[in-house]
């Protein structure tokens, strides 16, 4: 029997009458969704210690549920010590129901056990409707075991909204749940 999404089922059910109530739009499928989700880590200080960045693999694989692909630099930049070719991050694209189940755990389990949270910034929107989040540390989920986990690092997740419009992918994410911070000044 398949495991029921209840994020999914929410922006199915809810969320695309919310929007088309919202916005005037007659069609569904005119209503934004999620393409992806991309998380990133930069590794680029970890090229020389072999065991601490396969930890950080094995860390990204448990917390998204699939193997990070690892992005070597496009080009040398002397002044950062980066050579072309050598490994500087690691990259994960969920889509479907992992992209789902992940955004699930980020909105109920992961951003209430950051410390001092008030919402996530309502700023953070680029032109075309993406969103991205930075988290300072990787321990804050809860798949992790931090007496197992080495050094905390840092790590961003963006979602690409297919709105082509921050307002709309505001609203949509707003809908899902997503808890941003009180208007700010």
């Amino acid at each position: 029997m398949k495991k029921k999404n209840l994020l999914k089922d929410k922006y199915e059910k809810e969320v695309v009458k919310g929007m088309m109530s919202e916005f005037g739009t007659k069609n569904r499928l005119s209503v934004p969704k999620i393409n992806k989700v991309v998380v990133n880590m930069g590794i680029k200080d970890l090229h020389k210690d072999k065991q601490l960045k396969e930890q950080l693999q094995l860390d990204l694989a448990t917390i998204t549920g699939q193997k990070p692909k690892v992005q070597p630099a496009k080009k040398s930049i002397a002044g950062f010590g980066i050579r072309q070719g050598m490994p500087v991050g690691l990259t994960v694209t969920l889509r479907g129901e992992r992209m789902y189940s992940f955004l699930a755990k980020v909105i109920t389990a992961v951003l209430p056990r950051l410390r001092d949270f008030r919402g996530v910034p309502r700023k953070s929107f680029d032109k075309a409707g993406n969103y991205t989040i930075g988290f300072s540390e990787h321990t804050v989920f809860p798949e992790l075991d931090i007496a197992k986990v080495g050094k905390p690092h840092g790590l961003e997740m963006t979602i690409v909204i297919n709105s082509g419009d921050p307002k709309k992918s505001f609203k949509m994410l707003e809908l899902l749940g997503m808890p941003f911070s009180k208007e700010e000044i």
